[in-house]
């Protein structure tokens, strides 16, 4: 009976460490503040109504986490507004692709959040000067484009790190895509799909016609990518990093930016580099 005793005391007391266990870190883990931002679409609208009675929101400035819902158009927008807060950003898909996104489940968010994986991007930054002479910039964490904006072919002369490359390069375009951008608009225009980590970019041409066998090129990281546009009046161009878009280009230097990053959140299951590697062996 004694031994009978013990054996019950040792069952209750082992059971109520493992209950205090669990409320401790449940209790550390309710103390995350989200952030909920949500598309205007209908399915993005109801999932952080529901989402906001459960687990409460905040301002994304105080935030611990923002949790972005929709899809990879608005994630992007996402990373550009909450880019100077170094918030990590965890999204769930409620939109058509989904690529930088988790899956949408509503329940055991919390232990999702505390269980992702981290993955640091770092935005390309594209100085623009106009045909008035205007300077812009923007950043693009998929992509910068350069778009004809007529019938009119776009006539480009590429420079990398101060050397010209290609004296005339006839086109509908080019762009310059991010390991995190190369399965978007850069593999749709044929361009390499590039690993995370990898440290190079790719430089890949919109419908080439002159030099036609030219496919493109994979540029390091540090590289210089200065990209003039010739007979602009008569053959007008935009750029476009991301979703910021500058018409009637003269002239563009794209750079990484070292300073300015952003951390993602994914389930381990299913990271970034996993996605990027299956994106090469889709059928």
């Amino acid at each position: 009976p004694f031994g009978h005793r013990l054996q019950t005391t040792a069952c209750i007391s082992a059971s109520l460490v493992a209950r205090f266990a669990r409320a401790t870190l449940f209790g550390q883990t309710l103390k995350k503040k989200i952030a909920f931002v949500a598309s205007q679409g209908t399915n993005a609208s109801a999932a952080i109504t529901s989402l906001v009675k459960v687990y409460g929101t905040v301002e994304p400035a105080d935030a611990d986490v923002i949790v972005a819902l929709g899809g990879d158009g608005f994630m992007l927008e996402a990373i550009h507004r909450n880019m100077a807060h170094g918030i990590p950003i965890y999204g769930m898909s409620l939109g058509t692709v989904g690529f930088l996104l988790n899956e949408f489940e509503e329940d055991h968010l919390l232990e999702r959040l505390d269980q992702a994986e981290t993955e640091t991007l770092r935005p390309l930054h594209m100085l623009v000067t106009t045909d008035s002479g205007m300077k812009q910039d923007a950043y693009g964490f998929n992509e910068v484009s350069l778009l004809r904006q007529t019938r009119q072919a776009a006539h480009l002369q590429v420079s990398i790190d101060g050397k010209v490359r290609i004296e005339r390069l006839i086109c509908d375009g080019c762009l310059v895509a991010t390991p995190a951008g190369s399965t978007a608009y850069n593999l749709s225009a044929h361009g390499p799909i590039l690993p995370i980590g990898s440290g190079v970019l790719a430089l890949t041409p919109i419908s080439a016609f002159r030099p036609r066998r030219w496919q493109g090129a994979v540029l390091k990281q540090s590289a210089h990518i200065h990209l003039s546009v010739l007979d602009h009046y008569k053959r007008p161009v935009s750029a476009v990093a991301d979703a910021h878009e500058i018409r009637n280009v003269t002239e563009i230097d794209i750079v990484v930016d070292p300073e300015k990053e952003v951390t993602l959140l994914f389930d381990p299951n299913h990271n970034l580099e996993e996605r990027i590697l299956n994106e090469q062996f889709i059928p």
